[in-house]
């Protein structure tokens, strides 16, 4: 046979670690009347190969590791295991160059296609079998580079042990590597296009990553989790959110509890205390920020480098399965703070990933955030599109999230986001829609309404842009939910002036009603409002007088959560504002539970609990929330005596709330009101009741209406408006006895 030895030049490309076709040189290969079988073991004195027959030694080249040897008689299915002598002692292997492709055709093509929407189940670190062999699969996208191979502990971060096979197709390159399993920490080690060795790259699929500083990859099993919530999905694929009552907790999970020794609380201790907590205040969902690996405390997870990898300041990834499986179990929702619009440029991350701008576009005008100093995404290539789409439904189908809160929308859609004059090009028509963002969004939320079995997808989304709760075919986006974030700015703006200035700034209350019903409304008073010197919500209320007690601003936090849960839209309040802290919020430590023992924080969480308590009992309070008919003014223009009422209906001839606000420091001791039947109204709630930390004014529990016409209403009623309080007031009897009678 011909000379079966690798030539020199192949030799020293791959000792030189700039061999891009392992497949071709190393393992066992069949040719004329035997194998060749070629492997590298830098230490090893000796490599045997085992076969039926017994063992047959290869012959060393060199001194760097490099084993061949021709194996007369033997058939290439024979040859898969090898004996290494080394230092420290022999041991078997399977060699990973004997096995052949874990992946396949259809694999490349739906990749490039952009169709496939499990990518996490082809990409990424996967435990398993093949071939027979117990190892894991590795698979990256990375098109350009001239080398890939996969590093860690377990070759000595050689990057010439295990460089893996280039699937010419797309871009993909894979290797199994045997006896390896969970728990093993690796990187990729890449050349780019000109053969620069690249600095090590975590796994953009990687399911597990090391605790920061460090930031390797870690495998994880995600195989085999044993969910108990099966009615709860059964339920969420079967409801409308959009009509039922949704309250929403959210929650920095490393900061809403520490150990006294400052380290953060897993899981586990969240599940066993976070969710009984969240359940009796009456939320109806926890949401989670972002719980993705990123290397930075401070970033509060948006900076994310690890948009597969739960972060391992909690635990791995089957600690966050448990925590929700634990709040289906509960009763609760959870939904996760998700950021498909920059990511960070650390060198392990995404950013140059092989050596070009892969992920991110390579526009600057339109792959750099000037805000962040972070990459965006090329939202109108195939294969980031497919990563894309395929990370938000690993959130929802592999965790079970009931929803994926997106983040920062308003940057992705326009292409002017905080870019002045000649910093951003328009589209042809001279438009600064970003078309390709907009069609991804359009295809992610799309995906999850077919596939998502009932999860909900919000958006952070701050411009008037119209229709970003429309249906994709009607023009809109296809969101379920969008933030208000006019209604927050506005109210927030309100209710930080002195109550005797409110009158000349009316129309900061009531202007959000011009536009409620336009899109699926969320109410946030969210982390970004209690962070950056904002000071918390307790913090920003007037102290009124001459600030000798805090009574008015307890009182005004008091009136403006009336206010938010009367209001029309969902319910988001960050944790903390219901204990009324004092202090804005900080990653950094704990919230201010201390604060329990006093009262008036007391009296506030009550007040929440309560509020929570008659959204979910009362349909007037949810169920059209985007729908005109659910609300009617009953006066709108009370400038000055700084008061607002309204009714809300359930948009189907249910019993109606009154909701009745009086924004000053004076008590109105007969405000007449308009209601829609004479009878007995009950006060439901009243923020200034003693309860809650208030004086206790009010009207004894009971309103009594007359048939006598106001604000356009046929009946009327004079009513006790506290001192910066609201009041809701529903009818004892529903439909009026003439109407029963009728």
């Amino acid at each position: 046979m011909e000379d079966w030895r690798a030539s020199e030049a192949e030799l020293t490309s791959f000792l030189a670690a700039a061999h891009g076709d392992p497949f071709a040189l190393l393992g066992p290969h069949a040719t004329e009347g035997g194998v060749v079988w070629r492997a590298f073991f830098p230490g090893a004195s000796r490599v045997e190969a085992l076969l039926p027959q017994g063992s047959r030694p290869l012959a060393p080249r060199g001194e760097q590791g490099f084993f061949e040897g021709f194996l007369p008689g033997v058939r290439r299915e024979a040859c898969t295991r090898l004996r290494v002598h080394e230092p420290a002692g022999a041991r078997d292997v399977h060699d990973a160059y004997a096995l052949g492709p874990a992946l396949g055709p259809l694999d490349d093509h739906l990749l490039l296609e952009g169709t496939h929407h499990r990518l996490h189940e082809r990409l990424g670190a996967h435990p398993g079998t093949h071939g027979g062999v117990v190892g894991t699969r590795f698979a990256v996208w990375a098109p350009h580079a001239k080398r890939v191979s996969v590093v860690g502990d377990f070759n000595f971060w050689d990057g010439r042990r295990h460089t893996m096979r280039r699937r010419v197709d797309s871009g993909i390159w894979e290797l199994f590597l045997p006896g390896i399993g969970p728990g093993t920490v690796y990187k990729y080690e890449l050349l780019g296009p000109a053969g620069t060795l690249l600095p090590l790259k975590a796994d953009p699929f990687g399911f597990a990553a090391e605790m920061r500083p460090a930031n390797a990859s870690v495998v994880a099993d995600l195989d085999g989790f044993e969910w108990t919530d099966a009615a709860w999905m059964s339920a969420r694929a079967k409801s409308a959110p959009r009509t039922q009552p949704m309250s929403v907790y959210e929650v920095h999970a490393p900061s809403w509890k520490r150990h006294p020794d400052g380290r953060f609380w897993n899981w586990d201790e969240l599940a066993a205390d976070l969710i009984p907590y969240v359940r009796s205040l009456g939320f109806t969902h926890i949401q989670l920020m972002p719980v993705m690996e990123h290397p930075l405390d401070a970033s509060w997870g948006y900076q994310p480098v690890g948009m597969h990898a739960v972060t391992a300041r909690l635990g791995g990834p089957r600690g966050l399965m448990r925590f929700i499986n634990a709040a289906h179990e509960a009763g609760l929702g959870v939904l996760l703070d998700w950021v498909p619009a920059h990511f960070p440029q650390d060198a392990h991350g995404l950013a140059r990933f092989d050596g070009t701008p892969l992920f991110e576009h390579p526009d600057p005008q339109r792959g750099f955030h000037p805000d962040w100093g972070t990459a965006i995404y090329d939202y109108g290539r195939t294969e980031v599109r497919a990563f894309l789409a395929s990370n938000a439904m690993f959130w929802i189908e592999r965790f079970h999230a009931d929803g994926l809160r997106v983040d920062a929308v308003s940057s992705m859609i326009h292409l002017d986001y905080s870019r002045g004059p000649g910093e951003w090009s328009p589209n042809p028509d001279g438009g600064n829609d970003n078309r390709d963002a907009i069609a991804c969004l359009r295809h992610i939320n799309a995906l999850v309404k077919r596939a998502g079995q009932g999860a909900v997808m919000i958006a952070e989304e701050a411009t008037d842009w119209s229709g970003v709760t429309a249906p994709a075919e009607e023009g809109g986006l296809g969101f379920d939910f969008k933030w208000n974030m006019g209604w927050m700015n506005d109210t927030l703006r309100y209710v930080a002036k002195e109550p005797i200035h409110r009158g000349w700034h009316h129309q900061l209350m009531n202007f959000s009603l011009m536009y409620a019903f336009n899109e699926n409304f969320i109410l946030p008073l969210s982390h970004d409002e209690v962070v950056h010197g904002k000071g918390s919500l307790l913090g920003r209320m007037p102290k009124g007088g001459d600030g000798a007690d805090d009574w008015q601003r307890f009182a005004n936090l008091r009136a403006y959560l009336g206010y938010m849960w009367g209001h029309p839209g969902k319910k988001l309040l960050f944790m903390g504002n219901e204990i009324a802290q004092w202090r804005e919020w900080s990653e950094a430590r704990e919230l201010d539970w201390w604060l329990l023992q006093h009262a008036r924080h007391t009296g506030v969480q009550t007040l929440v609990r309560d509020l929570n308590a008659l959204h979910q009992a009362l349909p007037a309070l949810h169920a059209a929330d985007a729908q005109p008919e659910g609300f009617h003014w009953i006066d709108a223009d009370d400038s000055a005596d700084c008061t607002f009422t309204w009714l809300r209906h359930d948009g189907d001839g249910g019993a109606p709330v009154a909701v009745l606000c009086n924004f000053t420091a004076a008590p109105r001791e007969a405000h007449l009101i308009g209601l829609p039947a004479a009878g007995r109204w009950r006060e439901l709630l009243n923020t200034d009741a003693t309860v809650y930390g208030g004086s206790g004014l009010g009207n004894l529990g009971v309103v009594r209406a007359r048939d006598m016409p106001a604000f356009g209403q046929p009946a009327s009623a004079w009513v006790m408006l506290p001192p910066l309080a609201v009041v809701y007031l529903a009818p004892e009897e529903w439909p009026p006895p003439e109407e029963n009678d009728a």
